[in-house]
């Protein structure tokens, strides 16, 4: 019988992680960094957090690269830096965002400028990022976007109503850009729930486990659940585009 010919994971030279001195955008890094990817580590105020991920990773030729996702100026500025130290980018993870905790019962709570804030950061500023890094990912090769979405999206439960819906339209924004940037870039979304960071405030590892229970898997997830999730989509999905990833322990079911 004639041997099965099995393909080349689609290992990317360079990768952009936002975020990326937080729980979930390090543990990609750590991931990335590990299979021989070159990473830049992208932060918005802890320069020392993120040069502290850097010095940590594996490999060569990794460097923290101030991004705040809510700047056009701070997006464009790492645009430029990026091309002039890769020239192109095989991988975007967009882990960067921010929720302020609202009762989903409390509307008068929710305020337009916390809504505003959560739109900004969790949906506007992720496709900023990819709409400036579009050039060099199209010059990258097996290219792919992952975005850090919620399965708060798919719930309707989740830190605040404003945050649930900026995930929704992170997830139809991800279908859309599949179309749109095929076929030189696949992009996906990765759906976590309840991951063990400080990611909201004041949210307990004692909380996780109870509400861990209520689900299928029994177990609360942590960074690196989503890091390989965001890798697997990455490295070894190189069929597959436009896909929303969940995450979660079985919480949507």
């Amino acid at each position: 019988m004639a041997a099965i010919e099995v393909p080349a994971l689609a290992v990317p030279r360079t990768a952009l992680v936002t975020g990326g001195s937080g729980g979930i955008g390090r543990a990609v890094a750590a991931r990335l960094a590990e299979l021989g990817s070159r990473v830049a580590v992208g932060y918005n105020s802890r320069r020392d957090a993120a040069e502290e991920v850097v010095s940590g990773l594996r490999g060569e030729g990794h460097y923290a690269i101030p991004i705040a996702i809510d700047d056009a100026a701070s997006i464009e500025a790492a645009r430029a830096a990026l091309e002039e130290r890769f020239g192109y980018l095989d991988a975007l993870v967009n882990s960067g965002g921010a929720t302020t905790p609202v009762p989903a019962n409390d509307l008068d709570a929710l305020t337009d400028e916390i809504f505003d804030r959560a739109v900004l950061l969790n949906l506007r500023g992720p496709f900023a990022v990819i709409r400036a890094m579009r050039p060099l990912m199209e010059r990258g090769e097996n290219a792919a976007i992952v975005n850090v979405s919620s399965i708060a999206a798919r719930t309707g439960v989740g830190s605040s109503l404003a945050y649930l819906a900026a995930k929704g339209g992170l997830d139809s924004l991800t279908i859309a850009l599949a179309k749109v940037l095929a076929p030189k870039v696949r992009v996906f979304s990765v759906s976590p729930a309840g991951v063990d960071t400080d990611f909201v405030p004041n949210r307990t590892r004692e909380q996780l486990e109870r509400t861990a229970e209520k689900f299928p898997l029994r177990r609360v997830t942590v960074p690196d659940d989503v890091a390989r999730a965001v890798v697997a989509c990455i490295v070894s999905l190189t069929s597959s585009t436009g896909i929303v990833v969940p995450v979660d322990e079985g919480r949507h079911l």
